[in-house]
């Protein structure tokens, strides 16, 4: 009888260690065709268990979220991986990896200093005290809860003494500071004597310092309300025409030693851009400069310098002050007293196309200057997808839809997140409906590996009754899209975080939003109509939390890893 027990017992046994095995290896090779899915995904359309509405309600919700790298913060966070000390590029980090690190590194809201006020100085924009993304009533702001959600406060590591473009210099023992700059009473500058307390540096200075490898200024930055106010209010001691370039702009001097980029308003805000002109030949506009800056800290980017609109003087803070014998020879006053000026230029530099106060007062973009030259090089890069600038010529990828294969093969888009870079600036430019895209800069000391810089924005905002798919060629050619670029795209078209609603709510703090809004109504519905078309380019996409890998539609060529 126990000889029978024993027996029973050891077959019992021997089935449970049976169904254990096979359990074990059905779900290794369950794990192994998700693995090879996640690897191997085509351009095509990708049918997912979750649905599109599902997707966007964990990115509407989520307050606890392992999200893919950022283009920004947790970008650099990534691609500085720590491994006996050595830098690993991003672009190699594989698909377990960045999910080993997301499940390590829980997404919390800062509670630091609140996103800044452009047009109310010294004043910090979005003051309520929600710590998540949900609408909590009529009065909530929206674009606090689109600048709170996780998506915007992904945690990063320190940043690398060598990803910073500037550094302040310690004090040189036995002599002045090497910070201590003595003015001349003459010209009108403030007495300034600095040192390497960032406190006791004007804004400007400040920016330059908080410049790195990933941003031109992190997304809680304190400096940038300080900045900002800067430029709408601080006295101008000097103003001269900038040199190079198609149309009229000042580089403007304050006394603090801070400057800035000047454009005057050159039409209304509702007018819309001739049919009849080519890109090329379209007026710059200064309410699109600051509308661009706007969008591009919306989208989380932080590659535009900041700029706010400012109502300036054209004889106190103009024309009185300029040592520009060229610029100060084309004043004039007009026929109906307002005081105008041209200057000289390669397009619309006229009596013409002159530039005219109400009588003496005029609408401009302030934004910021970047480190000068000198300190700070920049490098100059064609954009593959740029146009002819012809009248009769088309370019090559306007014919080749192949085009972005020999792209990709050619340096610094062969490797690295150059071409991902490009995409997000072109999604950018897609949305303000700008086509005058032909170079982009980086600065020198990084490399290739850094982030582009978004400047030169007055051509955008010229046409909202049309929009022009050509600018997307890039993303439809490429196929990639970078992870936290598509989440944001996705949120921004939710209805708690609307683009159109949350760029108007922007856009009212700039100090001319008491004139007219920077931009009517029909510029910021054609921003939802363009999100709409940049969400069809890359429909169904598996959400952020599954995946580095985000496909397009297009069923020509393999899907690109874009982190």
């Amino acid at each position: 009888m126990k000889r029978m027990s024993r027996w029973y017992s050891r077959r019992f046994s021997r089935t449970v260690c049976l169904w254990l095995a096979f359990a074990s290896l059905a779900l290794h090779l369950l794990l192994l065709g998700l693995s090879s899915s996640v690897n191997q995904s085509s351009c095509e359309h990708v049918s997912s268990r979750q649905t599109h509405a599902h997707a966007l309600r964990v990115l509407a919700y989520t307050n606890d979220t392992s999200v893919g790298s950022d283009s920004n913060g947790s970008f650099a966070n990534q691609a500085k991986t720590e491994t006996h000390g050595k830098e690993m590029d991003p672009s190699e980090m594989n698909t377990t990896g960045n999910q080993m690190a997301a499940k390590k590194a829980r997404i919390s809201v800062d509670s630091g200093p609140a996103p800044f006020n452009p047009g109310n100085t010294g004043e910090r924009m979005g003051q309520s005290g929600s710590t998540g993304s949900k609408p909590m009533g009529p009065g909530f702001s929206k674009l606090d809860a689109l600048f709170n959600h996780p998506l915007y406060n992904a945690p990063s590591r320190a940043i690398p003494e060598d990803d910073w473009l500037m550094r302040v210099k310690p004090k040189v023992s036995g002599g002045r500071s090497t910070q201590m700059w003595v003015s001349d009473p003459e010209i009108d500058y403030d007495s300034a004597h600095w040192n390497s307390t960032s406190d006791s540096q004007p804004p400007w200075l400040r920016f330059h310092l908080g410049i790195s490898r990933w941003q031109l200024y992190s997304h809680r930055d304190p400096n940038t309300a300080p900045l900002v106010q800067q430029l709408s209010k601080h006295h101008i001691v000097s103003a001269v025409q900038k040199s190079g370039g198609t149309q009229l702009k000042l580089v403007i001097s304050f006394s603090n030693y801070g400057q800035a980029m000047l454009k005057p308003m050159k039409q209304e805000r509702d007018e819309e851009s001739n049919y009849n002109l080519f890109y090329f030949s379209d007026f710059e506009r200064h309410n699109a400069e600051i509308a661009a800056f706007h969008l591009d800290r919306v989208l989380g980017y932080r590659r535009i310098p900041p700029a706010v609109g400012r109502l300036v003087e054209v004889v106190k803070e103009i024309k009185d002050i300029t040592t520009d014998h060229k610029l100060a020879k084309t004043f004039f006053t007009s026929p109906v007293g307002n005081v105008c000026f041209y200057g000289q230029c390669s397009y619309y530099c006229s009596t013409e196309h002159a530039v005219c106060g109400r009588p003496q007062e005029l609408e401009v973009s302030m934004a910021a200057m970047l480190p000068d030259s000198s300190l700070a090089k920049r490098r100059s890069w064609r954009s593959p997808w740029r146009r002819s600038y012809s009248r009769s010529k088309v370019a090559a990828w306007e014919t080749d839809p192949h085009y972005c294969d020999t792209v990709k093969k050619t340096a610094p888009y062969d490797k690295g997140t150059r071409l991902v870079d490009l995409i997000d600036l072109t999604i950018l430019d897609f949305l303000m409906g700008n086509m005058d895209r032909h170079h982009y800069e980086t600065f020198e000391k990084f490399g290739n590996n850094t982030f582009l810089l978004h400047l030169d924005n007055g051509r955008a905002f010229g046409r909202h009754s049309k929009d022009e798919p050509s600018i997307l060629a890039p993303l439809e050619q490429c196929c990639r899209i970078r992870q936290s670029t598509l989440s944001r795209v996705r949120l921004l078209s939710l209805p708690q975080y609307r683009l159109s609603d949350v760029m108007r709510e922007s856009l009212s703090h700039d100090p001319l939003f008491s004139v007219a809004p920077l931009l009517s109504e029909p510029h910021l519905l054609a921003l939802d109509r363009r999100l709409s078309t940049v969400l069809q380019t890359g429909r169904e996409v598996p959400p952020p939390l599954i995946n580095n890998a985000f496909t397009v539609k297009r069923t020509s060529s393999q899907i690109g890893m874009a982190i």
